[in-house]
């Protein structure tokens, strides 16, 4: 009986010393961490932020912490990163320790770890790989695919004309325009304007982007694990997510009926072959999953990401009279009210490019950048942060740093040209992000952004029911995308 209990007393010291062991070794680790707020159990700093206000709250944070801090979104532990400076140091300087993917939870609950957006490690090198030759292949980057933006931007105008100088939201007429390039290359057509499903997909997307803008969005970012099991705002999301991977799997299953193995039509056929090529290879990235994953990733952000910028665009320019006056007379100028935009000519207009460019600076599409995660143990500055740590690099603090822009919560054009009216580049520039996994659409939606505006404007001008002066730009929710007021505007003819 002693003995047991001497036995006993003995495992239940080497358990304690165990702990204390593993406590102390862990307060040691973390003790190298970036410094930040002190966070409470489950809930984490969810006291110090707030959900409507993410990007302003951590911005806040990092005033008392510096540009290179730590908080905890729930038991989500995140390293975060503000300025030009500590964003390139990390994406680029030292690009392959934080190029791997952290957590999007809205987007998670479907994609789980597919696709080539959400990936991580081999996965994401070969789906991007193949994506990028892909895509290619397809035209981006290359003159088919202007006049294929060039042949949609004609449907566009056919559209704006229709609605004879009436007020309308120009949300859904211009997704439907961007939406038709990004289908033309992974679908091989477009749809009709009034095709109900199409302008269903259309709502489907754009649901489930701003929900991840919302409070609500942000608070399920923190506490998804239990979220997802309750009723509210997530639910229609993921209604919405789950109705998009529905019709991409009813598309590839299309193709998989029609598919000729000597003339791929689209990307889906292009992967369809590929996958037949590696069915020898257990461990192949190119099966059904990652196909419906990254079509659907293509699809969704070939869709939207251009769209919201230029809704943001149009209400920018109408509260900047001056601004698209400018626009018309360069317009005017170089091309003429006969000739139609060529991409080529945007060498010859300084001031439009600078426009677009501040366009996208201003609008700050996704503030907080898309999450990394570091692949090892990263020393990083003075610090040691853990293998599979998250990490979230600001892109709207490099967009609004004051070291790069004189005033950077001003809409101002400027701040892309230099003291003779000439486009300067700017290195704070980062929409697109940077280092190894950088939007590989940035070609084709600085092609989009050019083309579709410059169509736009040569024909109409923009009038708002409200004097410039009353015209608010704030953002209508910023979170992990930045979402614009919702308007209504007038195409007039010019």
């Amino acid at each position: 009986m002693l003995a047991s209990g001497l036995l006993l007393v003995a495992l239940l010291s080497c358990l304690t010393i165990m702990v204390l062991m593993s406590v102390w070794q862990q307060r040691k680790f973390w003790g190298k961490l970036p410094p930040g707020p002190r966070a409470l159990p489950f809930i984490g700093n969810y006291l110090q932020l707030n959900t409507e206000q993410m990007y302003n709250s951590l911005m806040k944070i990092s005033e008392c912490y510096g540009p290179v801090f730590t908080v905890h979104l729930g038991t989500r532990r995140i390293v975060v990163l503000c300025g030009h400076e500590a964003v390139k140091e990390a994406l680029v300087d030292q690009a392959e320790e934080f190029s791997g993917r952290g957590q999007q939870a809205t987007f998670d609950w479907l994609f789980k770890g597919y696709g080539v957006v959400f990936s991580d490690g081999e996965r994401a090198k070969q789906l991007r790989r193949f994506s990028i030759h892909t895509l290619r292949e397809f035209g981006m980057g290359k003159g088919s695919i202007e006049k294929r933006i060039q042949e949609e931007a004609g449907f566009l105008l056919e559209a704006f004309w229709g609605t004879r100088g009436a007020f309308i939201d120009p949300t859904f007429f211009l997704s439907r325009t961007v939406s038709n390039v990004i289908s033309s290359i992974v679908f091989g057509d477009r749809f009709d304007y009034e095709d109900k499903e199409f302008l269903s997909l259309l709502r489907m997307m754009l649901g489930s982007f701003q929900f991840t803008a919302t409070p609500t969005g942000q608070l399920y970012e923190m506490f998804s694990s239990v979220m997802k099991h309750l009723p509210g705002p997530q639910q229609q999301a993921f209604k919405e997510l789950q109705g998009l991977e529905d019709f991409i799997a009813k598309k590839v299953e299309q193709n998989q009926r029609t598919l000729d193995p000597t003339s791929p039509r689209d990307f889906i056929d292009s992967f369809l072959l590929r996958m037949q090529e590696e069915q020898k290879h257990p461990n192949s990235e190119f099966h059904m999953k990652n196909l419906v994953m990254t079509t659907l990733n293509l699809f969704f952000a070939g869709t939207e990401t251009v769209s919201t910028t230029l809704r943001y665009g149009f209400l920018l320019l109408m509260k900047h009279p001056d601004v698209e006056a400018k626009v018309h007379e360069e317009l005017d100028r170089v091309i003429g009210k006969n000739c139609q935009p060529k991409f080529e000519d945007r060498a010859k207009m300084p001031y439009t490019e600078a426009v677009i460019h501040e366009i996208q600076r201003f609008g700050d599409l996704i503030p907080m950048g898309l999450a990394r995660r570091v692949t090892k143990d990263t020393k990083f500055r003075n610090f040691l942060i853990p293998k599979g740590t998250e990490v979230f690099p600001m892109l709207g603090s490099v967009l609004r740093d004051p070291k790069f822009f004189s005033n950077p919560g001003d809409f101002n054009p400027q701040h892309f040209l230099d003291e003779k009216g000439q486009f300067k580049k700017n290195d704070a520039f980062v929409p697109f992000s940077i280092g190894k996994r950088y939007c590989f659409g940035e070609g084709l939606a600085r092609m989009e952004l050019f083309l579709l505006l410059t169509n736009i404007m040569q024909n109409f001008r923009f009038k708002s029911p409200q004097s410039p002066k009353d015209i608010d730009v704030s953002p209508k929710h910023v979170g992990f995308a930045t979402i614009p007021p919702n308007y209504t505007m007038s195409f007039l003819p010019r």
